[in-house]
């Protein structure tokens, strides 16, 4: 099998899963009990938090594990609406948002919130200036992802984090998830106020994630309950999938240091063969995230070559796992001004620091041969 869809889900690393299981079995008691084994839970979860903190390099006052992006997403965004209405309801992000940002902030219109939607170049990338002219007086958030998930685009978070210090009332979140452990960013003193992490985007489990948030950024809560996260996320811990996630995050920062090179080779060999690719266009930028490929081939229906490829053990995707299944346009490249041609046919490959150059070549031999085939059966 080769497995070119980790952008959607990556496939959990053995010790991330032993250390689930391992927590499951042995601390299985609520933190929150007050007998020794409550006890011995919430000395865990306290490591656990310290562990993440020194890992992104933040205080451990400022994480709050949570159930993954979606959910990070909503608190950081819905959290900042409800909790500082008063001062402004307007709020600026892009048109190229993971749905979990569009529709949080959609869904604060009936609220009587105010959205910027702000345009992207054909790199999928926003203007400064626009950002500084879209800002207001009743401005009270900026949320905008680090690295887009269809296109790989890497958006200039710490220009904006620049920006957002210059306005006291005004709150920078960042969506992480794709960029984590690929494209490096300092959290502390970089302007971001909140930031999304989810774990099985890097080799962690399902159901798990961390948000950062900034001392004294204070939040409106989703969840009211038993106040556990400082009471930004009342709820019982899940504790095997904290600890499951500080793992991830170790061995993702290890890859990281010692093989982003590996996913750069992968990505200029990629770039390489599908450019020598007639029917193939490219649609991902020259400066993207090294782990994400979006093309496509005009006249060919996406889902036709990822069956034809999946036929082969071979699998990729067609835009964000979280809207494929919906209409067949490509929100986020409509959005880069690419043509309706391009925007019905694009195909998404992400890869991980465990693909290689063998499985790249199979690909790239495979996809030519389908090419071949649909056209032989067309004509």
């Amino acid at each position: 099998m080769i497995y070119l869809d980790n952008s959607a889900t990556t496939k959990p690393a053995p010790s991330v899963l032993k250390s689930f299981e391992q927590v499951s079995t042995a601390f299985f008691a609520n933190p929150s009990s007050i007998h020794p084994m409550g006890g011995e839970a919430e000395k865990l979860l306290i490591q656990a938090k310290r562990q993440a903190a020194d890992l992104l390099q933040v205080e451990p006052n400022e994480i709050v594990f949570t159930s993954g992006g979606t959910e990070g997403n909503n608190i950081a965004i819905k959290g900042i609406a409800l909790e500082h209405q008063n001062r402004g309801k307007h709020i600026i992000t892009t048109d190229i948002e993971h749905p979990s940002v569009y529709n949080a902030c959609e869904s604060l219109k009936k609220l009587g919130f105010e959205i910027t939607y702000l345009p992207v170049n054909q790199s999928g990338v926003i203007d400064i200036v626009d950002l500084k002219n879209a800002i207001r007086e009743d401005t009270i958030l900026i949320s905008i992802m680090h690295v887009n998930n269809e296109m790989g685009s890497i958006q200039p978070i710490h220009e904006i984090g620049k920006i957002a210090n210059q306005y006291p009332k005004l709150f920078f979140h960042v969506d992480h998830v794709q960029g984590f452990g690929k494209i490096p960013l300092d959290l502390a003193d970089s302007g971001i106020d909140l930031c999304t992490i989810s774990g099985h985007k890097i080799h962690g489990l399902k159901g798990t994630g961390i948000l950062y948030v900034k001392q004294r950024t204070t939040l409106f809560p989703l969840f009211h309950g038993g106040e556990q996260e400082q009471a930004i996320r009342s709820g019982t811990e899940n504790l095997a999938g904290a600890v499951s996630i500080v793992k991830a995050i170790r061995l993702m920062k290890e890859k990281e240091k010692k093989d982003q090179l590996h996913l750069y080779e992968l990505q200029q060999y990629l770039v390489r063969e599908l450019e020598s690719i007639k029917e193939v266009k490219l649609n991902s930028p020259k400066e993207a995230a090294p782990h994400i490929i979006n093309f496509s081939i005009p006249g060919i229906k996406p889902e036709v070559i990822i069956h034809m490829l999946s036929d082969e053990d071979i699998f990729i995707s067609t835009k964000s796992a979280c809207s494929s299944k919906k209409t067949d346009e490509s929100k986020i490249l409509a959005a880069c001004g690419l043509s309706e041609d391009r925007t019905t046919s694009a195909l998404r490959v992400s890869m991980s620091y465990e693909n290689n150059k063998e499985e790249l070549k199979r690909f790239i031999n495979v996809l030519r041969e389908k090419i071949r085939q649909f056209k032989e059966v067309m004509e």
